[in-house]
């Protein structure tokens, strides 16, 4: 495969990432035409505003968009920097948006906890594969 081949799931991330901050954004004017918090309280998230559930959720979402990913970018960054780019990588990667994606549709729908937490147990599965096949890969190289 291309070492370009991993730039689709990272952009497929980048993707979700922006879609979870428009959902974010839209509860948070909502918060605000419903008056339950003054436009004011967004500048420094300091005040006696309690985030209602259309809200509160986005909001750790998008936060944790910001975690775990965060490896997903830098494995796959170093998968095409070293050429450990073969189908297996790039399917590890597809299963890890896969799941993050599936995550994100369980924790912002009906956010049924034994559910959510499987897809994002596997999205680590996925993850540590991923850095494991690199590793393996590079420390075997002669």
């Amino acid at each position: 495969m291309s070492v370009l081949s991993l730039v689709y799931p990272m952009l497929a991330m980048v993707l979700l990432t922006f879609a979870v901050l428009v959902v974010l954004f839209r509860s948070r004017v909502r918060m605000v035409r419903e008056g339950l918090a003054p436009v004011s309280y967004f500048r420094t998230f300091q005040g006696s505003v309690e985030m209602p559930e259309y809200s509160a959720k986005p909001n750790r979402h998008f936060a944790n968009l910001f975690e775990a990913p965060t490896l997903f970018y830098a494995g796959c960054l170093a998968a095409m920097v070293t050429g450990v780019t073969g189908t297996w990588v790039v399917g590890l990667a597809w299963g890890y948006v896969a799941m993050r994606y599936l995550h994100a549709f369980i924790h912002l729908g009906g956010n049924r906890v034994r559910h959510r937490m499987r897809a994002y147990f596997v999205s680590w599965i996925c993850l540590l594969a991923l850095w494991i096949t690199i590793a393996v890969d590079v420390a075997t190289r002669r």
